[in-house]
């Protein structure tokens, strides 16, 4: 294939292959960890000019906007999302009350969640429902939410096809966190932790819970998008700032095994190549060799500022087998509050770590926060614009 003039689809496919395209794939918006503060986004549109548009959330717990079609334009954004059903549909505001100082809710899973009503920037988990459950048959009686429910799927095929059909690439989202994830959401932090090491039963059988929801999720998505999936997403974080949550013998004995099963039967039932889009925080290169394993493919958001997360080392260690998709700037004290130079430098040498022979994909490290002024934003994007067809 010429690498002259792709279009978004062939150049985000030529680098997903570790081929070097005509110029690095940009994203913004096109996962639940790569978009923006809603706050900064309407920022950015001001800052640019475009016309004013409705408040938008694509994610309430995260406080990230829905990413207008003019924007993703004007940024010439390569890959876009497709959501479990229509973000534009959404009134996400009916799900909130206002309790004193905070706004509440509580979502399908029936999680609880608070956010200060001045100021707040997103959502806490406040109350778990399986706090009080230690046991499988206690475990038995909790209902699940539908992983079928029509209304998520209603328009995606139709969504993501049209998008493909027009030259886009695109990712297909799941419709919450994962595995290991959701089962310490649900049950809380400690709990679960404490579950892993002592209550081994009840653990596996939360995890072939919340597996068994993934695979009739994924298998429906499968069906209806049809031939033209490209990349799914999931997510768990596994490590912190300085380590991983668990150990390797813990993630390979107790998460491991979910983790793969479900990967495996996303590429072997889908209809085409897949590519699998893995999202983990913090400093989980001890565990990559296991997502290899269990078959991801891409791995955000490249937390390049945890510890051993160094980028050439990444590169270097993985960049045959996983695809970087993210680590583009260090979100956390660079864009914030770098100067412009500081932002046009950690560009370049994120750039020049991971850009060799395709198998990265620029955008921030996670979403962009409401601490990061357009100012710095554009900087960003006009230095990766600089060097987008050079490496």
């Amino acid at each position: 294939m010429s690498t002259e003039n792709l279009t978004s689809l062939e150049r985000v496919k030529t680098t997903l292959r570790h081929k070097q395209p005509d110029k690095i794939p940009f994203d913004l918006g096109a996962s639940t960890c790569s978009g923006m503060n809603i706050s900064t986004y309407t920022r950015l549109r001001n800052y640019l000019g475009l016309e004013k548009k409705p408040r938008e959330i694509v994610d309430i717990t995260q406080q990230t906007a829905v990413i207008h079609r003019d924007l993703q334009d004007r940024l010439k954004v390569d890959v876009f999302s497709v959501a479990p059903s229509d973000p534009h549909d959404r009134n996400y505001e009916t799900d909130i009350e206002l309790d004193g100082a905070y706004y509440k809710r509580t979502d399908k899973w029936g999680i609880q969640w608070k956010m200060p009503a001045k100021n707040g920037h997103y959502f806490d988990m406040v109350a778990n429902p399986l706090k009080e459950i230690t046991t499988v048959q206690q475990l038995e009686q909790y209902q699940l939410p539908d992983p079928c429910d029509d209304a998520m799927f209603a328009t995606m095929k139709q969504r993501n096809d049209a998008l493909i059909a027009e030259g886009k690439a695109t990712i297909i989202n799941a419709d919450c966190a994962g595995i290991w994830e959701m089962s310490l959401w649900i049950n809380g932090f400690e709990k679960f932790f404490t579950e892993m090491a002592s209550n081994k039963s009840f653990a596996h059988a939360m995890m072939r819970k919340i597996t068994d929801y993934k695979l009739a999720y994924w298998k429906k998505v499968l069906d209806i998008a049809g031939e033209n999936v490209l990349i799914v997403q999931e997510a768990d974080d596994l490590a912190t700032q300085k380590n991983t949550l668990i150990s390797p013998r813990m993630y390979r004995e107790m998460v491991h095994p979910y983790h793969k099963e479900l990967y495996q039967f996303i590429h072997s039932y889908a209809k085409q190549e897949v590519f699998l889009f893995y999202h983990s925080c913090g400093a989980c290169k001890k565990l990559i060799p296991y997502l290899i394993d269990e078959g991801v493919n891409i791995l955000n958001p490249v937390q390049i500022s945890a510890d051993g997360m160094d980028p050439f080392s990444l590169k270097q260690e993985f960049g045959k087998d996983l695809t970087f998709w993210g680590g583009g700037v260090d979100t956390q004290q660079v864009l914030p509050h770098g100067t412009p130079q500081q932002i046009r430098d950690n560009v370049k040498r994120n750039v020049e770590a991971l850009s060799k022979d395709g198998g990265f994909v620029f955008t921030t490290v996670h979403n962009v926060q409401s601490d990061v002024s357009p100012e710095n934003y554009m900087i960003m994007w006009e230095a990766f614009q600089e060097l987008a067809s050079e490496a």
